[in-house]
């Protein structure tokens, strides 16, 4: 069994923890496929086993790997999207951030869970992507999001106005910061902190959620997955951004813009003790009576 491994750079506090991975790899007779970049930002601090080979890009990831183990947070995680692609390549994140929806291994846990990996206890969850479209090209071979599409104003810049559209048919005009488009993934991150609804993953569906809107009488909207959503913008500024999750560019205000649903999926692993709900409950403390901490 080969594991692929990718992470961020790291304070000190978790490199422990990052050995103890290596070290249970090894154990197990596991074959460690570590990136390379992470593998510079770990020289002199990690002891790597033997038989860890080195990957570059998606390329060199596809079909040399059967997991992608990725080591940080959600953002990390959603970071290896653009190395797994529709590749099919499984990914499960072990949690060295804060809350951690999707990177969903705590850290006290690594043995357990990389001992079921090796077992094959666990199930795949596949989730649907986002994917964006325009007459310029933006964010070439990389236009997919897990967790949600933005378009948002510059940090300097006046309040927006976003023409949507669904199929040809116009939705209405967002007088706002910006709007999200989220997949049932996204759905408890930057849309959720805007006001919109918790999505199960397998609702088949999306949520445009607004930010910050000035006409109070516009809230979230929830469509299915199957329809595209076309944007156009108005504003003083000249330009304004759009974000693939975590990957951000500026745009000309004249660029159109349009977003459906990817033509792949995602597969996470759920180890076989977790359960959608239960995260949800671990995560936002439902059933709990937050006077008491």
């Amino acid at each position: 069994m080969r594991i692929a491994i990718y992470g961020r750079d790291f304070n000190d506090t978790v490199l422990p923890y990052v050995q103890e991975v290596f070290d249970h790899l090894a154990e197990q007779s596991i074959q460690p496929v570590l990136y390379s970049k992470f593998k510079t930002s770990l020289h002199g601090k990690i002891k790597l086993p033997s038989n860890t080979i080195i990957f570059h890009n998606h390329a060199e990831l596809k079909d040399h790997a059967d997991v992608l183990l990725s080591l940080g947070g959600d953002g990390t995680l959603l970071d290896t999207l653009s190395l797994i692609r529709n590749s099919g390549i499984p990914v499960i994140g072990i949690n060295f951030g804060r809350l951690g929806f999707l990177a969903s291994i705590n850290k006290n846990e690594i043995g357990q869970a990389l001992k079921a990996l090796s077992n094959g206890e666990y199930t795949l969850d596949s989730r649907s992507l986002l994917t964006l479209e325009s007459d310029n090209g933006l964010f070439g071979e990389e236009n997919f999001a897990l967790n949600d599409i933005t378009i948002h104003r510059r940090d300097n810049s006046a309040m927006m106005i976003i023409h949507a559209s669904m199929n040809g048919e116009f939705i209405n005009s967002y007088w706002a910061d910006g709007l999200i488009i989220a997949t049932p993934t996204g759905s408890t991150a930057y849309s959720l902190s805007c006001g919109g609804p918790i999505i199960y993953p397998d609702s088949k569906n999306f949520v445009i959620t607004p930010i910050a809107p000035h006409n109070l009488n516009v809230r979230p909207v929830v469509v299915p997955d199957g329809n595209t959503l076309s944007f156009e913008v108005e504003a003083r500024e000249s330009k304004f951004l759009v974000s693939c999750d975590s990957r951000t560019v500026t745009v000309e205000r004249s660029v159109k813009i349009s977003i459906k649903k990817a033509d792949f999926c995602i597969n996470l692993i759920r180890l076989n003790n977790e359960t959608y709900l239960n995260t949800l409950r671990n995560k936002l403390l439902w059933g709990i009576d937050t006077r008491n901490y």
